[in-house]
């Protein structure tokens, strides 16, 4: 799994500005797509439950999808911009010409392992997923009429002819090409045309157990199209039907500046997000190269925008097997998250202290039950909060909602350009305000990123603040699969930083001074920046000198920059870094004192800590931002301290240390791009089932 090729690798660096030779950066995007290799590697653990590898096929699949929605989209608007190269001397046409290479590597795995490995374990364990070459008489049958009641009658195949051009396609939509022979009812000799699987139809279909023998027998919608596609033109000569789907990108692009209403631009824009510019043009493998060239021309792409495909072209959709199908004994045991103890008035509770939440093995349920108790407590005036991703039904709307008809003076700052959840965020700030909460829409030009939760309550005459600071988003589901932190504090300082930020957001307020928070995009970037230096400062003094942080993705210059400097001064530097990571560790006399790992296991790794060792009196932070340069330069973000010791001391053990002695889901990163599987001793440490053991029991 190699970003580059070895010979990349940095010989003697030329003096200077030796740091920002490009050499010593990997592409981000580049990088990104190859943690989908780490993704699909999981698919191909046989220590893993099946059914669970399943999953992490599927993942790195939806993965491949939005990468090319946005990241491949972003830099093919780039290019006809005329951007020049980044830090690692690319410019986008390069970097789409190697993400070309890259992508169909992932893909023929992607394939290997669907139709050589897990499509056939799963058969062996009674779950089937039948390709038309398997189907007997009694199941051909079945499908047949279920075909005719089921899905014919909402398909409106569309001949192509002067009369009927070639059609919009929908984003990642399901489309069979039909090749036809003979002439229809009105004489019109056929060629041509296309069937739209509408978004209505189930992608997997499942067999009954009298029809198929078994309790667990699918079969993909495709199959199905493909198979009796004949029956919706009678009379004509069906002589090939070939699946196709087209990746379009979704980034949307308001220009906020020009706008009036960001709500009324974003509406306007979702509208049209699934028919933007095609950037990828998945086809049946046996397709015949002229009709690929007809959907070429149509879509406007290039040759290098083609996959050939041996198999569906959407095999994402066989993750709807991980759901219809109850085998405990196939999936990752049930855990139970630890829930928390003391009183049961959650504002005593964080009196008497703060209180550390790590999910999933700490439950949500004390975030919810803060915000339920804040709306329904007289002493409670006022209540703000921003939402960036909440999940469908989300418990915390209807707490917001119930407090503002409780008369509480309500807040929430929803960011509308949360990607891919625009249109339930614009839903989300009707159904507040209609409820009489004032909802703001951020700061233009600036995502707001940032997870705080601010409450104020009279307490013996005076007001009290009590805060929620996480690093993941209020979203009831992700906290069972994302591991994320959050802190419950009813800290001073760290209560009217909360709130000078909300007063940020809200109003027209000039820049703050904070005693607590570090804040993107005003003093985050400089306040890492400026505790890297110090580090470097400390190691060349002789005194206690290391830096450990565990982010998402890694790519800012100035970051990097910083930390290559520290890593020359002896500074040891470990970096735990899931995705993205352009920093080069490993480099004789530039970053031979940095080591990067990336954990890839059954819950998506999310929370970011840094630790700076300080001489002897640690620093550890909490943040939503990762080391990239949109969340420290371009988004709202807030970075907050850990002050009490026992839950500092918590943070870096658990969220840490543990990460870095872990030998079952770890990756590092090697000087030449290439991800190497750690070995496993003879005693693994898996940081993650270690949490499950120690904390859910």
């Amino acid at each position: 799994m190699t970003i580059v090729d070895a010979s990349a690798v940095p010989e003697p660096l030329p003096e200077g500005d030796l740091l920002r030779d490009p050499r010593l950066y990997f592409n981000r995007e580049l990088s990104q797509l190859d943690f989908n290799f780490r993704v699909l590697a999981q698919a191909e653990d046989a220590q893993m439950p099946l059914l669970e590898r399943l999953r992490y096929l599927c993942i790195s699949c939806t993965n491949l999808d939005e990468f090319f929605e946005i990241r491949a989209g972003t830099l093919r608007h780039a290019q006809d911009l005329g951007f020049g190269a980044g830090p690692d001397g690319l410019t986008p046409a390069q970097v789409l010409a190697r993400i070309h290479d890259r992508a169909a590597d992932l893909v023929a795995a992607q394939y290997r392992v669907w139709n050589q490995v897990l499509r056939p374990a799963l058969a062996e364990a009674g779950v089937r997923v039948l390709g038309r070459q398997s189907w007997d008489a009694r199941q051909v049958r079945w499908l047949r009429s279920y075909f005719r009641d089921e899905i014919m009658p909402v398909l409106s195949p569309l001949g192509l002819d002067p009369a009927h051009p070639f059609p919009k396609i929908l984003n990642k939509s399901l489309n069979i090409v039909v090749v036809l022979k003979g002439r229809d009812a009105f004489g019109r000799e056929g060629n041509l045309a296309i069937v739209r699987a509408p978004r209505s139809l189930p992608r997997i279909i499942q067999l009954p157990e009298a029809v198929s023998g078994g309790p667990h027998d699918f079969v993909f919608l495709s199959s199905v199209l493909s198979t009796f596609v004949d029956e919706l033109f009678p009379g004509m000569q069906v002589q090939g039907a070939y699946q196709f789907r087209v990746t379009r990108n979704s980034e949307l692009l308001v220009d906020e500046a020009e706008v009036d209403n960001i709500a009324l631009a974003l509406r306007d824009e979702l509208a049209g997000r699934g028919y933007l510019r095609p950037v990828r043009l998945e086809i049946a493998e046996q397709c015949p190269t002229s009709i690929v060239q007809m959907l070429l021309h149509n879509f406007d792409l290039p040759e290098s925008a083609v996959y050939r495909i041996d198999g569906p072209v959407n095999l994402n959709r066989v993750i709807q097997v991980y759901d219809m199908v109850q085998r405990p004994d196939l999936k990752f045991p049930p855990f139970t998250p630890r829930q928390l103890p003391g009183s049961d008035s959650m504002f005593e509770r964080i009196a008497g202290g703060d209180v550390l939440l790590h999910h999933p093995f700490d439950a949500f349920n004390p975030v919810l039950e803060l915000i339920r108790q804040a709306a329904e407590d007289p002493n409670v005036l006022a209540i703000k909060q921003t939402l960036y991703r909440t999940g469908k039904d989300s418990p915390i709307v209807e707490h917001l909602v119930q407090a503002a008809r409780n008369g509480k003076d309500v807040t929430v700052v929803v960011e509308l350009r949360a990607r891919f959840d625009e249109e339930a965020n614009l839903g989300l700030a009707d159904r507040l305000q209609e409820a009489g909460v004032q909802v703001v829409y951020g700061v233009v030009g600036y995502k707001t990123h940032a997870k705080m939760l601010l409450i104020v309550r009279r307490e013996n005459g005076v007001l009290r603040r009590y805060v929620h600071l996480g690093t993941g988003n209020y979203h009831s589901g992700t906290t069972r699969t994302y591991t994320d932190l959050g802190l419950l504090t009813c800290d001073p300082d760290i209560g009217n930083d909360v709130h000078q930020i909300f007063q940020q957001l809200s109003g027209l307020a000039p820049a703050i001074k904070l005693k607590r928070l570090l804040q993107s995009p005003f003093t985050l970037h400089a306040g890492i920046v400026k505790r890297i230096e110090r580090e470097a400062r400390h190691a060349r003094a002789g005194r206690p000198a290391r830096i450990v942080a565990k982010m998402n993705a890694l790519n800012e210059p100035q970051v990097i920059r910083a930390l290559y400097a520290a890593s020359q001064a002896g500074v040891r530097i470990d970096l735990i870094v899931r995705s993205a990571c352009t920093l080069r560790p490993g480099v004789p006399g530039v970053s031979d004192n940095i080591r990067v790992r990336s954990i890839v296991g059954r819950f998506l790794e999310h929370h970011r800590v840094y630790w700076f060792a300080n001489d002897g009196e640690p620093e550890l932070f909490c943040s939503s931002a990762d080391w990239l340069e949109r969340n420290l330069l371009r988004r709202v973000e807030v970075c907050f301290p850990i002050l009490a010791p026992d839950l500092a001391q918590r943070v870096f053990d658990e969220a840490l240390a543990n990460y870095l002695d872990d030998t079952v889901n770890a990756w590092e990163l090697q000087a030449d791009g290439e991800y190497r599987k750690v070995a496993a001793p003879e005693a693994p440490h898996s940081a993650q089932q270690a949490l499950l053991d120690r904390i859910c029991g």
